[in-house]
């Protein structure tokens, strides 16, 4: 009875008891003082406006509260107390519980961010870059390495291309004891489908809510731009286009060149990009943005129209990211769903299997339907 009494008075905050006749531990104490200074609602910038206090803060979150609740904690820092100018301050920076929303606010703020800070902000963001390509490295590999046809048996195959595994069993009887060594009399290899290869296009939101869909974009766009079976494009749009495909080796500097914020012209951004596309057949043109066109919307459903009927396969994605959809154009997404273009908000764990299936040309829409994706249009 008493612990579900210290609850509620750790949820209710100090006012709700006014003459202290809930008695807390030391520890929950120090817990209560850091929670108060966030979430008083009559606070306005509680945690103190000197670095010390910021600091001290923010490692008393990280000493009571697990890093999940730490990470939430610091936004609601942010958006509350407008807290912006404790990333402005390397020490602070560094004291930060990083994740990928922090290097979206990095990232909106790279323009204000003083010199002392730049390298600090920089290090902060290669660690939650190369832990995310460390867990989407392998399975972007893996899902779309299948540009190498595993159907096809090649009896005369380049040394890049041998089937090891079968190579091996089918010459165990020339095993040679002497040598200790297989010679090999003959040889497998897989087949290739086509000369011709794929080209991926990732045309990129960058409007303010779209920032931790552009932090996964990037990282699996660089991903992608080094597999020698396809060509990968990189273009982020608000009101004018930038095209970040020169960027595509290194996916630090290639967030760094983003510009979060501002409106958002898709129009503008399909116009960009339609020179480019020299094989209709083989593009697939993923969109990723909430659909809120400050543009031509006429001229934006048209320009899709004419990719799709071209022959080009085209992914609407409202995210990129763990959250779900954010709000949306439901009636842009509406004339999609008319013209077959598949609208959905997408986990950055499925987005290799999404590739490997429009690589395969497979019906998007049983995809969506194996995996339990809600269509949005």
């Amino acid at each position: 009875m008493e612990d579900r009494i210290e609850k509620w008075r750790m949820i209710l905050g100090e006012k709700s008891d006014p003459d202290q006749d809930v008695r807390l531990n030391k520890e929950l104490k120090a817990m209560d003082r850091v929670l108060d200074a966030l979430y008083d609602s009559e606070r306005k910038k509680g945690l103190g406006k000197s670095s010390p206090n910021v600091n001290r803060w923010l490692g008393d979150i990280r000493r009571y509260f697990p890093t999940s609740m730490v990470q939430l904690m610091q936004k609601d820092a942010l958006e509350r107390l407008q807290l912006d100018q404790m990333l402005l301050e390397p020490e602070l920076l560094e004291s930060v519980e990083a994740d990928v929303e922090l290097v979206g606010t990095l990232l909106s703020l790279k323009n204000v961010v003083p010199e002392k800070t730049k390298e600090t902000a920089r290090i902060v963001v290669r660690k939650v870059v190369e832990a995310l390509e460390k867990k989407l490295h392998h399975p972007m590999r893996q899902a779309l390495h299948g540009r190498l046809n595993r159907s096809m048996n090649n009896r005369r195959p380049k040394f890049k291309d041998i089937n090891w595994q079968r190579t091996i069993q089918l010459n165990l009887k020339h095993y040679q004891p002497s040598l200790k060594a297989i010679i090999p009399e003959q040889l497998r290899g897989y087949g290739r489908q086509s000369r011709q290869l794929s080209e991926v296009m990732l045309l990129v939101d960058q409007s303010g809510s779209m920032a931790t869909s552009v932090v996964y974009a990037g990282i699996l766009g660089c991903i992608m731009a080094s597999l020698r079976s396809l060509k990968t494009r990189m273009v982020v749009f608000d009101t004018s286009v930038v095209d970040l495909t020169d960027h595509l080796n290194d996916p630090v500097d290639l967030l760094f060149a983003t510009q979060l914020g501002g409106g958002t012209d898709i129009n503008r951004a399909l116009t960009y990009i339609t020179p480019f596309v020299t094989s209709p057949a083989d593009t697939i043109l993923v969109l990723i943005s909430d659909l809120f066109e400050g543009g031509n919307q006429r001229e934006m459903i048209q320009r899709l129209a004419s990719f799709r009927a071209s022959g080009v396969q085209v992914i609407s994605l409202l995210a990129l990211n763990d959250q779900g959809a954010p709000n949306f154009d439901k009636a842009i997404a509406a004339h999609l769903a008319q013209l077959d273009i598949p609208t959905f908000a997408c986990t950055p764990d499925l987005f290799p299997e999404l590739m490997a299936s429009a690589l395969k040309k497979e019906d998007l829409h049983l995809w969506l339907g194996r995996h339990g994706v809600v269509r949005k249009n």
